[in-house]
């Protein structure tokens, strides 16, 4: 099994993107065994793992409930900050608003 082989095509999801693990020797000697006997290689052994386990993952109830608990502190943060923009500048963000004009210099 060759360490350097060439790269995937771009999937839906972007473009791959290499990523560097460290696993045991004995790990490393069964994964080895098991892309050997499904005649593929050890980056594809790994990858199709990864893609099955988000698949486990999206509908594992823990990960859905603490996704719904992030989304919300997201939100919250995002209002907030929305908030602190608007005492700030009163609305005039966005365009047409005025850009302050440096101290000693005057507007056009």
């Amino acid at each position: 099994m060759a360490e350097n082989e060439p790269e995937v095509p771009a999937s839906a999801l972007g473009p791959v993107r290499p990523l560097s693990i460290r696993i045991t020797d004995g790990l490393r000697a069964q994964l080895d065994v098991i892309a050997q006997l499904n005649d593929r290689s050890v980056t594809e052994e790994i990858r199709l793992a990864l893609e099955a386990w988000v698949e486990t993952s999206k509908s594992d109830p823990k990960v859905l409930q603490r996704a719904e608990t992030v989304r919300a502190e997201i939100e919250r943060e995002a209002k907030t900050k929305q908030s602190a923009i608007e005492a700030i500048f009163g609305g005039a963000t966005g365009r047409g608003a005025k850009t302050p004009t440096p101290r000693g210099t005057k507007s056009v």
